[in-house]
């Protein structure tokens, strides 16, 4: 029977105490807190958690959960060792990271006195970088043995929220582990095979980063909804209604549309709206700091690619596709033609191509925007996407049009490639001709 030894006897640790008991496992519990180790030996839950004290007491009834503070004891007596250890704020705000630290100087040097493999498990939150760069060199140096070979090590973020984390626990969204290599990997994949959800193994830093990409999506969600509910609330309208209206739409509003990072919004809607809305809240002496912030965040992404133009000293630029998304004529206020703007502005020779977009074909406001407001660009546009390639030192892709993507195998040696879409694919991406504004 496995035996896992738990380091950090606080929220985290404990429920995964309670929990992992509870499915079989022998269970060490690890503290430098006395009052703790005692408190979980008798079977005591060290925080308030509904239903934890009582699973707690069922693995300690059954002999599955003990609790120590003895590091070296613990390790030599388990086969894998989390590490579920605080990472407080420092007053800068950067994380400490000094119990994860000292946490894995002691497991290290558990493991030097150790015969066989050993997994390591970090559960802490900790920013993208931290097991590469501060765990695994920590345990290698302190146990005189090579991660990958000797030990492997994991980093496995929770998503647990205080109070219904043993429901958390349970159902998962995901199970995500970050992995030092592929036997590592599947050694703790086997440990979370009770649980009915997907399980996705990926390099260390996605797995850090995704804890905080949930995190700060959460409180974006908590703020967005009090931002909008402010405005309700100033025109008596129901703000509650509101919103599970909105929660309703699972298509756009809670999908993954519109959560691939990439190039700036743009189109008849998005931009407009959100000034209305903008303008509405003045009215209201109200100032919504999220909603204020998202223009100015949009136009950073153009200046972002313009930068990105720059820095590779061309100054021959093709653009194909320049309507705001792929398959429209739609120009108003597409980003592409700001940062086409912002290039002739700059003095770079600009060739234009979008297959949707001509001036022969287009009628109706599209085609008075072009030739009221950004006449000039109709001097720049080709009539073959093979005119872009030829003539130009970098290529802009700027939409999705599948005809696109066809064309940057035949890209010439000198050429590169930016790509504000995420058109390509993996064997682009690895070519040094290739860059993603995002990734």
């Amino acid at each position: 029977m496995t035996t896992i030894s738990i380091f950090g006897l606080g929220y985290v640790g404990a429920v995964s105490v309670a929990c992992l008991a509870d499915n079989g496992y022998n269970i060490i519990g690890v503290d430098v807190s006395q009052n703790k180790v005692e408190m979980i030996q008798a079977g005591l839950s060290p925080i308030v958690e509904e239903g934890l004290g009582e699973l707690l007491k069922k693995g300690v009834d059954a002999g599955r959960i003990r609790a120590t503070t003895d590091a070296v004891c613990a390790v030599h007596e388990s086969d894998i060792s989390f590490i579920c250890v605080g990472t407080p704020s420092n007053p800068n705000d950067s994380l400490n990271l000094t119990y994860v630290e000292r946490v894995s100087q002691q497991i290290g040097e558990a493991l030097a006195t150790k015969n066989g493999y050993h997994l390591v498990v970090v559960r802490s939150t900790m920013l993208p970088g931290s097991t590469e760069d501060i765990v695994v060199p920590i345990l290698e140096h302190c146990s005189g043995k090579r991660s990958g070979a000797d030990f492997g090590v994991c980093f496995n973020p929770e998503f647990l929220r205080e109070g219904s984390s043993i429901k958390d626990f349970y159902s998962p969204p995901f199970t995500v582990i970050g992995a030092s290599d592929p036997n590592a990997g599947a050694e703790l994949a086997r440990l979370y095979a009770m649980l009915d959800a997907p399980l996705i193994v990926v390099p260390f830093k996605v797995a850090e980063m995704v804890k905080y990409a949930n995190n700060a999506f959460h409180a974006l969600k908590v703020a967005f909804a009090n931002e909008i509910g402010n405005l309700c609330k100033q025109q008596q309208i129901d703000s509650h209604q509101v919103m599970d209206i909105f929660c309703q739409d699972q298509k756009l509003n809670l999908s993954p549309y519109y959560l691939k990072p990439g190039f700036a919004f743009g189109g008849s809607c998005l931009p407009k709206d959100l000034r209305a809305i903008l303008y509405h809240c003045r009215h209201f002496d109200i100032y919504p700091p999220i909603l204020e912030a998202i223009l100015p965040s949009n136009r950073r992404q153009v200046d972002i690619a313009y930068q990105m133009i720059k820095r590779t000293g061309r100054k021959q630029i093709g653009v194909l596709g320049f309507s705001f998304k792929a398959g429209t004529d739609d120009l108003r206020e597409s980003p592409i033609v700001e940062l086409i703007e912002c290039l002739i502005g700059k003095g770079y020779h600009v060739k234009v191509y979008d297959r949707n977009v001509s001036l022969s074909n287009l009628h109706g406001a599209n085609r008075a925007y072009i030739e009221q407001e950004i006449p000039h660009i109709a001097s720049i546009m080709v009539d073959l996407p093979e005119m872009i390639m030829a003539s130009s030192d970098v290529i802009v892709v700027g939409n999705k049009s599948p005809e696109f993507k066809a064309m940057l195998s035949e890209l010439r040696g000198e050429q590169i490639v930016i790509d504000l879409v995420r058109i390509a694919d993996a064997t682009l991406v690895s070519n040094k001709q290739y860059q993603g504004i995002c990734w």
